[in-house]
């Protein structure tokens, strides 16, 4: 099923073709679509578990900056420590955080989410194919909780479909 994209976001589109060029280009839009304070793209090779934050656009500069320098082997145990990320390596539907602070254990680790990101709020955008991650895409919100709505979901929905073989082409481009 395909979905549409707010103008801004489906400029961007539009207006690139490579996925190095596209990711920088969409975050800044996709913050201002969704009101959210950050947004990065995490990036990973599931055949040879390389991984980083390639992108990360905040709108203000108090909001920490989460972008990896360098591809780094993703850690061990994360998928025991992170039900987030568990949910994204088994392909789950992408999950809507309305309130770390509040969310069911089964859904979040309040205190990772506190050390590693900092957000009270947070959509983790699962990029998978054919059952498989290869990245996160993740709009948050820094301070209260925030719903997310029918519209916030139907643009999520649509990046989803849109992103994810472009995160594939960037991650084989890189080679790791």
């Amino acid at each position: 099923m395909s979905h549409s994209l707010p103008s801004p976001l489906q400029a961007v589109l539009d207006g690139y073709s490579d996925p190095y060029a596209i990711f920088p280009a969409l975050l800044p839009p996709l913050c201002e679509v969704l009101q959210t304070d950050r947004c990065f793209l995490y990036l990973r090779n599931p055949a040879t578990l390389v991984c980083k934050t390639a992108y990360c656009y905040r709108r203000k500069p108090d909001v920490p900056d989460v972008t990896d320098s360098d591809w780094r082997t993703e850690p061990d145990g994360l998928i025991d420590e992170d039900p987030l990320y568990a949910a994204a390596m088994r392909a789950d539907p992408s999950v809507y955080v309305e309130d770390v602070e509040t969310a069911a254990a089964s859904v979040v680790n309040v205190e990772f989410e506190r050390q590693y990101f900092g957000h009270r709020a947070l959509i983790h955008a699962h990029l998978c194919e054919d059952g498989v991650m290869w990245g996160i895409l993740q709009p948050c919100v820094f301070g209260s909780p925030r719903h997310w709505s029918d519209a916030d979901r139907a643009v999520i929905a649509a990046l989803e479909e849109k992103l994810t073989p472009l995160a594939i082409a960037y991650i084989k481009a890189a080679g790791v």
